[in-house]
């Protein structure tokens, strides 16, 4: 009955799930001392660090929705999130949990899906899958994933430790994820997307965590703080002058825009610059760099090899939040998302 893929979960029980997510999982690492089937999962810590822990929820309807992308994508997106936290810490994960509400009439077979997309992540993350919980919802799916990572207690970055002149930079490109939602909700027939717009519908289902950038940023001092941009540009921007009570300035003109974004903004009535500013599901990272440590910075994001990083402003002694564009100067504003915005 368990190696059936048709059918509910609700058909073939609890039971039958844990064994089919336990099967899924593979080989762990030797710092799990235990992994699933105990009351709870054992992990070695790691010598002179410390622990870093961060979890996610995922629920349906407000964060996906099943009928917009697959399972897999579903699975694996609950995690990347939380390996996003991680990265911005500078931390290396461990070990993750999966709890699971789902409705009882959701399909083994994208159970299954979703475990396979969580699982193929955190294997190539060195995050192995070692517990969890699986209940029945009332009503939407919910995915629930905790992550522990560790970092030595000196070189965890936080949002709080930037200083007045200290230099703004962010990984990658920014706004093709949020525009591959907006494509999504606009009813895109994926068999007919142009390779821009798949472009980003892949930056949104399949966001890459940048850990190997903020483990090597970490390690060699080269940053005061960071966060990830979870709720967008701004919204980090934000939370980071507000953590280390600055103001900042953004140069618009700086500000790295995903060139499948500029093909696309004008069929989702967007900008590209708004789409880059408000998008957060991308998970790139935001990074405050004092001057003197440039360099080090710069060779500690290329000796990661998964990003480039663009200098977008900087942090200033006053609390202004401000954009400069073409001479002139506006408030940053409140873009991006927010779960209880009215």
């Amino acid at each position: 009955m368990t190696d059936r893929p048709d059918g509910t979960v609700a058909a073939i029980g609890e039971r039958a799930l844990i064994e089919r997510l336990r099967r899924r999982v593979g080989r762990h690492p030797a710092w799990i001392a235990l992994g699933i089937g105990d009351d709870a999962a054992l992990i070695e810590p790691g010598r002179g660090e410390v622990a870093v822990l961060t979890t996610d929820s995922l629920i349906e309807d407000v964060h996906f929705r099943r009928r917009w992308s697959p399972a897999a994508a579903i699975g694996r997106r609950a995690l990347a999130v939380n390996l996003s936290d991680l990265a911005a810490m500078g931390a290396t994960p461990r070990a993750c949990l999966l709890s699971l509400g789902l409705p009882v009439d959701l399909g083994v077979a994208e159970f299954d899906a979703l475990v396979d997309g969580l699982v193929e992540l955190a294997d190539a993350a060195g995050a192995p899958l070692v517990g969890g919980n699986i209940a029945r919802s009332p009503g939407p799916l919910v995915v629930d994933v905790t992550v522990q990572g560790s970092v030595r207690r000196r070189r965890a970055l936080v949002r709080s430790g930037a200083r007045p002149g200290d230099e703004l930079y962010v990984t990658g490109a920014l706004g093709g994820a949020r525009a591959g939602l907006r494509l999504l909700e606009r009813g895109l027939d994926r068999a007919e997307a142009s390779e821009a717009e798949r472009r980003c519908l892949d930056r949104y289902e399949r966001p890459e965590p940048r850990l190997r950038t903020g483990r090597s940023v970490s390690r060699q001092g080269a940053a005061s703080a960071a966060i990830d941009l979870s709720d967008g540009l701004a919204d980090g921007v934000r939370q980071m002058a507000e953590a280390s009570r600055l103001g900042a300035a953004v140069d618009a003109a700086a500000v790295p825009i995903d060139p499948s974004v500029t093909e696309v903004a004008a069929a989702i009535d967007a900008t590209p610059f708004e789409l880059a500013l408000a998008g957060g599901d991308d998970y790139e990272l935001l990074f405050a760099v004092p001057p003197r440590k440039r360099r080090t910075f710069l060779a500690a994001v290329k000796r990661a090899g998964e990003t480039s990083a663009t200098r977008i402003g900087r942090l200033t002694a006053d609390r202004a939040l401000a954009i400069e564009d073409a001479g002139a100067s506006r408030p940053l504003g409140d873009a991006g998302f927010a779960h209880f915005r009215v």
